[in-house]
């Protein structure tokens, strides 16, 4: 590290005697003398106040260079991302807002389709209705009118088929009598009777 003139002074007469007590030889080969004593001097005694200077000066120096340089950059950064953040957030709760609002527009235009489906339906059924009562009621007309005319013609049928019975008896009559009495009956007699039993 730094050498202070004290441990330069100190270390100089040993190095001296050293090399007059081997008589100027060094190790092959190298220029340190042979035997070199004293402390490592970071921890001698004598070199901590020009250490504490220097760690002093260092410290201060870096600290500036934090202060001045590293901090200002680092700071930005933060306010960079923090802005960053806050305008991601603000854009993140405009986006919610607007889903909400798509999603309560898109709910209601549900509702009001289904109250729609269901009014649809409902004037469907009632239409359906109406057109099954009115075609209803044609059929029934139209059944009234064929038992009206199937009356009238059993009817018809009836009073010819008694007219028919009428006359049928009276023919019965006569040959039941011609049977059995051996007589001819007038015409006029053989009816009284034949109405007399039909009444």
């Amino acid at each position: 590290m730094f050498v202070t003139s004290a441990f330069a002074q100190e270390s100089a007469p040993s190095a001296d005697t050293s090399h007059a007590a081997t008589g100027g030889d060094t190790h092959s080969g190298t220029s340190v003398p042979a035997e070199t004593h004293g402390t490592f001097p970071p921890f001698n005694p004598e070199t901590f106040p020009s250490q504490l200077l220097w760690l002093a000066i260092t410290f201060g120096l870096f600290y500036l260079f934090l202060k001045r340089v590293v901090m200002p950059r680092v700071g930005g950064i933060i306010d960079v991302r923090n802005d960053r953040i806050s305008q991601d957030l603000d854009q993140a709760a405009k986006l919610k807002g607007e889903a909400d609002a798509a999603v309560a527009a898109y709910e209601q235009e549900l509702a009001e389709a289904k109250k729609n489906a269901n009014s649809i339906g409902q004037q469907a059924s009632d239409a359906a209705k109406a057109e099954a009562d009115t075609a209803r009621k044609k059929i029934e007309a139209a059944l009234d009118e064929k038992l009206g005319e199937a009356e009238a013609r059993i009817s018809s049928i009836k009073a010819n088929a008694m007219k028919e019975v009428g006359s049928i008896a009276e023919d019965t009559a006569s040959a039941i009598v011609e049977a059995l009495v051996g007589g001819k009956a007038s015409k006029a007699e053989i009816a009284a009777a034949v109405k007399s039993v039909a009444r």
